[in-house]
């Protein structure tokens, strides 16, 4: 008997980021300041879970926007570094970010102003969405600016078509939030500040709420919640260095264990928390060392 192929996991990121990290020995406002290093990548929270998917073998293609000479810098760095991404080009230049890092003082990260996809693009990406085969696992990731207006209409219907006929997963925030909660998808991770702002008839777990819930709160325990009630696990403690994309890392695990490999919900959790513990531990996306089984 022929074993049933992995599923393929689609990450959609709808607020992509040219990112780049100046490092300093130290540093204080008011003054300049000049860098002893300096380096670039791509951000956005489907391409932070795709980096992890990378790295665990998954199958996978990260799905973004890209515009302007910012969008065609990240589209470099994904085809150098061989990630499997489709990207939908779109008229707004891509967002740029800065992280400033020093060993005396916190990460800070500065963003540009959110970029929303054109018509186009999201026509695009919806007709790329509704081409896919039954089986695949569409993972929505991060903040999808541009949502609530006429161009993004054609991309919003087919996220409501996927949850019908696939499984779709949600790590997003503001105005799509209730919206794609509401359209019982199989599994919403979400931050607890998010998570106490939605409606209760949405985060329930009644029939207007998703299926399953993962709630977190930075080295807090996590909330899971299912059709077997809540319960929670205790992150394993680890001195934070950077808490930069442990939240994709976690959610990346959680994607693999669940649609990949079978296991449950609470088993998906109890992979994933020492993933994301060891990346707080470290500079950087999916490029800790491996935890400790």
């Amino acid at each position: 008997m022929t074993a049933a192929p992995t599923p393929l996991i689609l990450t959609l990121t709808g607020n992509l980021l040219a990112e780049r990290t100046l490092e300093f020995d130290t540093w204080s406002p008011g003054a300049t300041q000049r860098a002893r290093a300096e380096s670039f990548q791509v951000g956005g929270k489907g391409i932070n879970v795709a980096r992890m998917l990378r790295r665990l073998g998954a199958p996978h293609t990260a799905l973004c926007f890209a515009g302007g000479a910012t969008g065609t810098e990240c589209e470099e760095w994904l085809q150098a570094r061989g990630f499997h991404h489709r990207v939908f080009r779109t008229t707004g230049a891509t967002r740029a970010g800065t992280v400033v890092r020093a060993a005396n003082r916190p990460e800070t990260t500065f963003l540009g102003p959110d970029v929303p996809p054109d018509a186009t693009a999201a026509a695009a990406c919806a007709a790329f969405l509704d081409a896919q085969p039954a089986g695949t696992v569409l993972a929505v990731c991060g903040s999808l600016p541009g949502w609530a207006t006429p161009a993004f209409a054609p991309l919003r219907d087919a996220l409501a078509r996927w949850a019908r006929r696939a499984a779709l997963a949600v790590d997003t925030y503001g105005p799509a939030l209730a919206d794609l909660a509401s359209l019982r998808p199989d599994l919403v991770k979400i931050n607890a500040q998010e998570f106490a702002g939605l409606p209760e008839n949405v985060c329930s777990g009644s029939v207007t709420g998703a299926s399953r819930w993962i709630v977190t709160d930075g080295p807090a325990p996590v909330r899971v919640r299912d059709a077997a009630g809540e319960r929670t696990f205790l992150p394993p403690k680890v001195t934070e260095v950077s808490p930069t994309g442990s939240g994709d890392v976690l959610f990346a695990c959680v994607l693999t264990a669940l649609y990949q490999r079978g296991g449950t919900l609470d088993e998906a959790v109890r992979h994933a928390l020492p993933y994301a513990a060891a990346n707080a531990a470290h500079p950087g996306i999916a490029e800790f060392p491996e935890p400790a089984a």
